[in-house]
């Protein structure tokens, strides 16, 4: 038998743990200095209306350490990932710049030999200690003018050098492209990886914390030591808590941890079963499920807990619920019409209509603006498949074709891309893919990793 997604089956096991907890909250990436005014403001095109092509080569280490060389180096090729991750402009291969003599400073750039090899855009960085920390600047040139179009300084600790790279991506494309970019967005999900298992229980099963990590997979975390499944987690809008169903309670309920204070809530209180938490875009509601009447329906409080109130009223099954951007309607999963189906439901419970049109399908997250689809799974065979649908053409499209099985979509803030799960490379593991459904990237390697989700 094909295996039923998390939501529908699994949720509804209650398993005996401790209370949650939290481990020591990771710390925050530098905050994004004010722009300077000095630069040309000038964007950087082919005249020609193809991509312009950008090359970042090692940043300049000033000071002659080994760790201001170190992160010199990690700072230029993250940042060239970061600038590759979104297909705006083509970047030049970092190993085709060997015949181009290095830089010695900023007014000793070989323009005439970065042009040959068809460079538009190039970015020159230095690096250099300033007391215990690290002082970067980084100005990137358009190369026919030899100009300087977009020039920062940065400075701050030297214990995570990709958070300055990630700041400098984002920057450059919101200038440069007019694109917010999500380098410094992170992911959550959960994972199973540490193999301890439950606590007071009989059964011989792996403990499901809560994780966070930069958008790219790096700098992998954890957040909930408290021996228990915990599961579901999504970020709230501002970026700062998470929720989570946890079953440290012995049953399902929702937790809300601070992960940069090291503290939780559980606005849940009580002996009812709650699961699937999911926050309106503004922050001040969450949507979940509950059996607290007797079924499992939709239901929607204030982020404290307070002012709950029923959404839908049907004996199926009604969960994971998702938000539009607007917050007047919400998306969910219903077997209402004799096997889970998406629906669409007006935010006060009126105005309901049916989704998808396949057997079986489940997880449907919606897409910030600009864009008005939601994406969800549907069973394909063995496994599952992501399929978006747009709300304006009516329109489904796949954008996984049954690699392993494929499922519980997340949106990066920019709607450009989703991060998923997938079996496609044995254990399930979180990958994310563009929207059109290319480069596709691993991000988790280690244990097996469940319900992502992804920071706006």
């Amino acid at each position: 038998m094909p295996r039923r997604p998390l939501s529908l089956l699994t949720l509804t096991a209650a398993l005996s743990a401790t209370l949650v907890a939290t481990q020591n909250p990771p710390a925050q990436p530098p905050a994004s200095p004010p722009a300077q005014q000095s630069e040309v403001q000038l964007v950087i095109s082919t005249g020609t209306g193809t991509t312009p092509k950008y090359a970042v080569p090692d940043f300049l280490a000033l000071s002659g350490d080994n760790e201001t060389k170190a992160a010199a180096q990690t700072i230029a090729q993250v940042l060239w990932d970061d600038l590759n991750f979104e297909r705006e402009v083509y970047m030049i291969p970092r190993d085709t710049y060997g015949a181009i003599p290095a830089a010695r400073s900023v007014s000793d750039v070989p323009f005439d030999r970065w042009r040959e090899l068809g460079t538009d855009g190039l970015v020159i960085g230095t690096v250099q200690k300033e007391g215990s920390g690290l002082k970067i600047q980084v100005r990137l040139f358009n190369v026919g003018s030899r100009q300087t179009v977009f020039s920062r300084e940065y400075t701050g600790s030297a214990g995570n050098p990709r958070a300055y790279a990630h700041t400098t991506a984002d920057e450059i494309h919101q200038q440069q492209r007019a694109l917010r970019g999500i380098a410094r967005t992170k992911l959550t999900f959960s994972s199973d990886r540490d193999r301890e298992k439950i606590t007071n229980t009989v059964e011989n099963r792996d403990v499901k914390e809560i994780y966070v990590a930069d958008y790219d997979g790096a700098n992998q975390r954890r957040i909930t030591v408290n021996r228990a499944l915990n599961i579901t987690p999504t970020w709230a809008p501002d970026g700062r808590s998470i929720a989570y169903t946890s079953y440290a309670r012995g049953f399902p309920t929702l937790f809300i941890s601070f992960i940069y204070e090291g503290r939780r809530e559980e606005p849940t209180r009580g002996s009812t079963q709650n699961w699937l938490p999911a926050w309106s875009q503004d922050g001040t509601r969450i949507a979940f499920t509950s059996n607290r009447d007797g079924n499992s329906e939709l239901y929607v409080m204030n982020r404290d807990g307070s002012g709950i109130r029923r959404l839908t009223n049907h004996p199926a099954i009604d969960t994971t619920p998702t938000w539009s951007p607007t917050g007047v309607q919400l998306a969910f999963t219903s077997d209402r019409s004799g096997s889970p189906a998406i629906y669409v439901v007006g935010s006060d419970g009126l105005n309901l209509r049916r989704i998808s049109q396949d057997s079986y399908c489940d997880r449907p997250t919606w897409s910030p603006a600009p864009f008005n689809e939601l994406a969800f799974v549907c069973r394909t065979g063995p496994g599952y498949d992501i399929k978006i649908f747009d709300f304006a053409t009516g329109e489904i499209k796949a954008i996984t074709f049954g690699e392993g099985s494929n499922e519980s979509p997340a949106y990066s803030a920019n709607g450009r891309h989703l991060a998923f799960t997938s079996t496609r490379a044995g254990k399930v593991q979180v990958f994310t893919v563009g929207r059109d459904g290319k480069e596709v990237r691993q991000v988790t390697r280690v244990g097996s990793s469940f319900t992502p989700d992804w920071s706006h």
